[in-house]
């Protein structure tokens, strides 16, 4: 443990959760605008370079979180940092759909490539709770699932390039549905690209640290308050390393891009799933996979149950709902609260 908090008064380690806090707002959703730019100037393929770029970088502090907590000992602050933000983000879509006036957010962003991400991340969430489920195997101290999480996520996004050149089904197309072609940039970041290099490392380095430091503010806040780490890590933490999605999603329907909003999210879900790998990887005490507790397991299928329910909506496509909400999107949202008021009792 590089710095212990845990000497801290609780006065002062809530003020630096909440300054790391702020601190990723800012330079995450700073870092998900150069990160979409630099996507484009890679030359990679567009699903591929976004969800290694924008994904990848907005989940910086998240991943982090999970790997420095689970290094210390912490399995229940990992965990729950990694399914809480989940359900968390998904949760951000629904707010998501508040801010959008047209139509319901769900009717708007419905595409091939959305559903694929969603069928992606509710496979993937599977393999957690299969691995929880069977003996505990380790290869180095590193559970086999882990391995399987990496290679599916790599066939997901080579299944994603696919589909999105070569679709075998499209939505049907109203007024209220928005094309990805046409939510590009039209006048596009003039930022030389070195200094977009730059940009990228100062904001990455900043979600990093607050990363770590939210970390070591759970690891005190357990040790504070008495609240499980479950608790603390499937709500304050999730949902503050969660935020730059927040920001970025509802940046991003203000200006009518309900598709990048929607795949950000659902696509960055599916790469979060990994902070569970990762988590695994740094956990030197067994699978942290075994280590899942009732709560931990009731989140990832809240999860699932969650994804599931905003894919129907995207299959259902519903233009208009009650009090400028879909239905789906009001039912994630008293799901999500009531799974709050659940974890902490």
């Amino acid at each position: 443990m590089l710095l212990d908090l845990t000497d801290f008064s609780l006065a002062a380690v809530i003020g630096i959760f909440v300054a790391c806090a702020l601190a990723i707002a800012f330079a995450g959703a700073k870092l998900a605008g150069v990160a979409d730019t630099l996507a484009d100037r890679t030359g990679m393929g567009e699903i591929i370079a976004g969800a290694l770029f924008v994904g990848g970088s907005t989940s910086l502090p998240g991943i982090i979180t999970s790997m420095t907590t689970a290094s210390e000992g912490y399995a229940g602050l990992a965990i729950g940092n990694a399914v809480g933000g989940l359900t968390a983000q998904t949760t951000f879509l629904a707010v998501a759909d508040l801010v959008y006036r047209r139509a319901n957010l769900e009717h708007a962003a419905a595409s091939v490539t959305g559903l694929v991400q969603g069928t992606l991340l509710v496979t993937m969430l599977t393999i957690p709770l299969l691995a929880m489920a069977s003996p505990e195997i380790t290869i180095l101290g590193v559970h086999p699932a882990t391995i399987v999480l990496f290679v599916m996520y790599g066939f997901g996004l080579k299944l994603l390039s696919r589909v999105k050149a070569d679709p075998m089904w499209s939505p049907v197309m109203t007024d209220y549905t928005q094309d990805e072609a046409q939510e590009a940039d039209e006048g596009g970041d003039r930022r030389a690209t070195s200094r977009l290099w730059m940009l990228f490392a100062a904001y990455a380095a900043i979600t990093a640290v607050a990363g770590y430091l939210i970390g070591e503010a759970s690891i005190a806040l357990v040790g504070l308050t008495g609240l499980s780490e479950t608790a603390v890590g499937t709500v304050f933490t999730a949902v503050s390393n969660s935020l730059p999605e927040l920001v970025t999603a509802i940046a991003a329907v203000r200006i009518g891009a309900v598709s990048l909003a929607v795949g950000d999210i659902i696509g960055g879900n599916a790469f979060e799933v990994l902070f569970l790998a990762a988590a695994d990887i740094f956990y030197r005490s067994g699978s942290i996979y075994h280590r899942f507790t009732d709560e931990n397991v009731f989140t990832t299928v809240l999860a699932i149950l969650m994804t599931g329910i905003l894919l129907l909506g995207m299959l259902r496509r519903q233009q208009q709902g009650i009090a400028n909400i879909g239905f789906e999107s009001a039912l994630v949202l008293a799901l999500y609260a009531c799974s709050v008021v659940l974890v902490f009792t």
